[in-house]
């Protein structure tokens, strides 16, 4: 069977052209729907199929050269569960799916209001009363149907976190409580999964990553049962431009710590001040 599909993908792939003059050979995103419909195979395993063998969706041509074929494929047999899908959530969930996470698991029990409209990207003047996590299923689909979408309409906490985060590569903390992201860095250490965090304040924001055997946000935060409730954002307001930053940073962490390159935030984090344009790292 596979034999069969990686020979339909090599029969319809192409010759192209990178901005540099290099060429390639690639797939289109119909013929990627049309195999997949004729071979009733998922599309993201015949855009791993066509990667495998040095063929490059089109999709997927411009983050070649940062990515390798072999990158590439990887992400798309990733799993990454979002929580919260308003500000910093809408950002990454659709960074994460135009760059090819072959699976989003995304939870958020809120429904759009007027107040979302200033900065969360999946909100719309004819989405407020919705489900934020239908809402960024149906956009994602749009995207990317290529990527596998898993959406719950419900609020993370003890009874339920394991369950959903379950089965993932990376967990992305997009809330704007601190009581519910200890919750969701517990969950993550028990069952061995990397959690990257951030949170914004106006102009400010930070991100960090921490593995299961780190002590976590507890260096920023103290102890859990020590820590506010809610950060300062209630009191700086939240900008657009500070949530599609930290958001970016964010979804930067969770390539590295897939494809296991570059430098993470780990045992650190990132501090930025637009106001005055300050980007401090600080160990932990």
């Amino acid at each position: 069977m596979k034999r069969s599909v990686v020979e339909a993908i090599e029969k319809r792939s192409m010759d192209a052209v990178f901005p540099d003059k290099d060429v390639f050979r690639t797939i289109s995103v119909d013929d990627v729907i049309a195999l997949s419909d004729s071979f009733s195979v998922k599309q993201r395993e015949i855009e791993i199929f066509a990667l495998e063998n040095s063929i490059i969706p089109n999709r997927y041509a411009r983050n070649v050269k940062s990515f390798s074929c072999k990158d590439q494929a990887k992400l798309l047999k990733s799993k990454v569960s979002i929580a919260g899908l308003g500000g910093l959530g809408g950002a990454v969930v659709e960074m994460l799916a135009r760059s090819g996470i072959g699976c989003l698991n995304l939870i958020d029990g809120d429904k759009f209001d007027e107040t979302n409209l200033n900065r969360q990207l999946i909100s719309c003047e004819d989405l407020i009363g919705i489900s934020k996590a239908q809402a960024a299923k149906k956009r994602i689909a749009k995207i990317n149907s290529s990527v596998e979408i898993f959406a719950h309409p419900e609020f993370l906490d003890r009874t339920n976190a394991k369950n959903l985060l379950e089965g993932s590569d990376v967990v992305i903390d997009c809330l704007d409580n601190i009581e519910t992201r200890f919750v969701i860095e517990k969950n993550s250490r028990e069952l061995g999964i990397p959690f990257v965090s951030a949170a914004i304040a106006g102009f400010s924001g930070h991100v960090m990553t921490v593995f299961p055997q780190d002590d976590g946000i507890c260096t920023i935060y103290g102890h859990a049962e020590d820590a506010p409730q809610k950060g300062a954002e209630d009191s700086t307001g939240n900008l657009s431009a500070t949530v599609m930053l930290i958001a970016a940073c964010e979804c930067a962490e969770v390539y590295k710590v897939l494809l296991n390159k570059g430098r993470t935030l780990r045992k650190k984090f990132l501090a930025v001040d637009l106001i005055d344009n300050t980007f401090e790292i600080v160990r932990l």
